[in-house]
């Protein structure tokens, strides 16, 4: 290949490469396999090693290169980048309001309305369309340059997908973050690697972006979203809803929550629902950003030395709160871990009455000093059992008691142990009743083997009976066996009896995330049953085989290839294959025309019927597409009660809404 040749083909191939990368980490909408992702990446990588001259510093191969740094340099913003004020209640919302119209008097007002991400606030320089220089806030107007971590993230452009000149030099701000689903995969290998767990997702991204060696950064899987031009030589809309658009429809990822409001109301009833719905989101927010969507009005506005007069951070009610902690109690889960909980005096935190807060381990106690009878700070971020923060240690009155971790399990009686590489204790019998209880019930939840009717009060009454002592014993039920339990009718016991036997044709993608292997979670246990087809392949891989699929890092390897070598697995797997389970996927069909066929689907609110994911299950099943967004791509939005903005933003596209009940006739077709 000359040298020609090879210029045009890298250039192609960074275009494709490119407008991959905006599919599936800024609109969502892959359109490719990861496989056939990979494969193009691995043939630009091949070129520009075969002819290094052509390798420039916008190519998608140099997200992560060079040498670690050995310190971060300084920037000077060119637009300072302010703070926002803060309100917390409608009625400091409604002052804000007020001076707004009393400095704009008898004009129009209408508000934006963002979600405010708890991330880290950057801004990022772009130069002849090209990605150059990203900073972190810093004092508002120096930062530190942190160009070689931004240029990790996959959802950050490069290069623009622009030809106007207005948009050829300028800059923008926005919020790097961490969905809580890498949040949680980031603290799972730091508590194997026995290192220190973060508190939460934004100390976890303020961390990763002052990384000095950009491949670490690169692992952590960074997002953002942008929310606001810094500098730019010429206005490119009157609007700052207009101006995000316009950013968007040239590569910039912004978020998919934006709500348009012409009253305060309708900003204080945003407000409302998402206070009430921002678990839902798969990331972290602490409140909404509401501005002045007229960008003359916000110039008129202006701002003080510290904020802007034309925005304001509408943050939710605090989600810590203070209580004492009574006790401390071990729980026992499906594969042998030892958590330490917290029994509280029940205090009210964000809506909910909490009694139960976790510790996450004897260290984290250790490290905390954490005592029974403290007074304590917990806090609830997203997650269904509060942690405990710290220890009010100024209120101590001497009676306070150390925590000792037991050396016998508190269900069983076994022997405590753990690895010396890592900081949970294991209850070694794996035939503990409180393992036994929780690995039935995961093998049966929805995400896996979609057992309807047994539920944790139906395994606890197995279990205690002697009916049920592994998953395999699941499929030895029998309408005799069932009719000895409490409460049992005949006509539950022969429902059961029908989902079980149901359960036997899932597909084995359910299968591998139902047996509970150590660190194989749902994503995990798709992309092993596409890559290998059979259980059988699976449990024969090496840990070399295991390593070379994506996204299937050396702990997830080792934990796999050693789980399918125990004694206890191979009887668990013959007794399941004896009983009829599949192991074998099934060879993919076309899926048959239907009323979903090729049409894409949104949901919005919550669905009596199903959850959001069985929605979304039934919709791929029938040949439907699912989106996560509000966008011309979208044919239906189907709407639960207590829709979102989702809805007002569908009916402004003129987008088709039904109800739950329509969609499911619809299904029924």
């Amino acid at each position: 290949m000359t040298l020609t040749e090879a210029k045009k083909k890298i250039e192609e191939l960074r275009s494709r490469i490119r407008y991959h990368d905006r599919k599936y980490y800024v609109e969502n909408q892959p359109e490719i396999s990861d496989y056939e992702y990979d494969q193009l990446v691995k043939r630009l990588e091949q070129l520009e090693a075969q002819f290094p001259e052509l390798i420039t510093p916008d190519s998608p191969t140099q997200r992560v290169a060079g040498e670690p740094l050995k310190e971060f340099v300084s920037v000077t913003h060119r637009v300072p980048m302010l703070s926002l004020a803060n309100c917390y209640t409608p009625e400091e919302m409604i002052e804000f309001d007020t001076r707004v119209r009393k400095n704009l008097p008898g004009e129009k007002i209408e508000y934006v309305v963002e979600l405010k991400i708890d991330g880290v606030a950057v801004s990022l320089e772009y130069e002849n369309g090209k990605f150059k220089r990203g900073a972190t806030r810093g004092d508002g107007y120096t930062g530190d340059d942190i160009t070689a971590n931004l240029k990790t993230i996959k959802s950050l452009p490069l290069v623009l997908d622009t030809t106007d000149p207005r948009l050829m030099n300028f800059e923008v701000r926005g919020e790097v973050f961490l969905t809580k689903e890498q949040f949680k995969r980031i603290n799972q290998e730091k508590a194997v690697a026995n290192e220190e767990l973060f508190a939460n997702p934004r100390n976890a991204a303020a961390g990763s972006l002052k990384l000095l060696d950009p491949q670490l950064t690169a692992k952590r899987k960074l997002d953002i979203f942008i929310h606001s031009l810094g500098y730019i030589a010429e206005p490119i809309a009157a609007t700052h809803f207009d101006t995000l658009k316009k950013l968007q429809s040239i590569g910039l990822k912004i978020s998919p929550e934006i709500t348009i409001c012409n009253t305060i109301e309708k900003v204080i009833a945003t407000w409302e629902y998402w206070s009430k719905h921002r678990d839902t989101l798969p990331y972290d927010i602490d409140g909404l950003v509401v501005k002045v969507n007229n960008l003359n009005q916000q110039a008129r506005l202006g701002a003080t030395m510290k904020s802007p007069r034309w925005a304001i951070a509408f943050k939710f009610s605090a989600t810590q709160a203070t209580t004492k902690l009574l006790d401390i109690v071990l729980q026992v889960g499906r594969t042998g871990a030892i958590t330490p909980v917290a029994v509280l005096e029940p205090v009210s935190l964000a809506g909910s009455t909490i009694s139960r807060a976790t510790l996450h381990n004897q260290e984290e106690i250790a490290r905390k000093d954490i005592r029974i009878g403290d007074q304590v700070i917990i806090e609830k971020a997203g997650e269904v059992i509060p942690e405990v923060v710290k220890p009010i240690h100024s209120v101590r009155t001497g009676k306070e008691k150390k925590f000792v971790m037991p050396d016998k399990c508190p269900v069983c009686g076994a022997r405590l142990w753990k690895e010396p590489d890592e900081v949970v204790y294991r209850c070694e019998n794996i035939s503990c009743p409180a393992q036994i209880k929780r690995r039935l019930t995961h093998f049966a939840s929805r995400a896996a083997m979609d057992i309807e009717g047994l539920g944790e009060a139906l395994v606890e009454q197995l279990v205690d009976a002697g009916l049920v002592r592994d998953i395999a014993d699941i499929y030895t039920l029998d309408l005799f066996k069932l009719l000895q339990l409490e409460r049992m009718g005949q006509k539950s016991a022969s429902k059961l009896l029908t989902a079980i036997e149901q359960s036997k044709h899932r597909p084995i993608s359910d299968l591998i995330y139902g047996l509970g292997i150590r660190h194989v979670g749902r994503r995990a246990a798709d992309i092993l049953a596409e890559y290998f087809g059979s259980i059988d392949a699976l449990s024969a891989a090496t840990v070399e085989e295991l390593r070379t699929i994506p996204d299937i890092g050396q702990v997830v390897a080792e934990s796999i290839y050693q789980t399918f070598r125990t004694p206890e697995m191979r009887r668990l797997l013959e007794r399941l294959r004896a009983a009829g389970v599949q192991f074998v996927a099934e060879p993919k069909k076309d899926v048959k025309p239907s009323a979903l066929t090729g049409k894409t689907f949104l949901i919005t609110g919550t669905l009596q019927k199903h959850t959001r994911e069985e929605a979304h299950d039934i919709i791929r099943r029938y040949g439907g597409k699912v989106a996560t967004a509000v966008g011309k791509n979208v044919d239906y939005l189907i709407v639960g009660e207590n829709p979102g903005s989702k809805l007002e933003k569908a009916q402004q596209l003129g987008i088709k809404t039904i109800t739950e009940q329509e969609f499911l006739a619809m299904v029924e077709q």
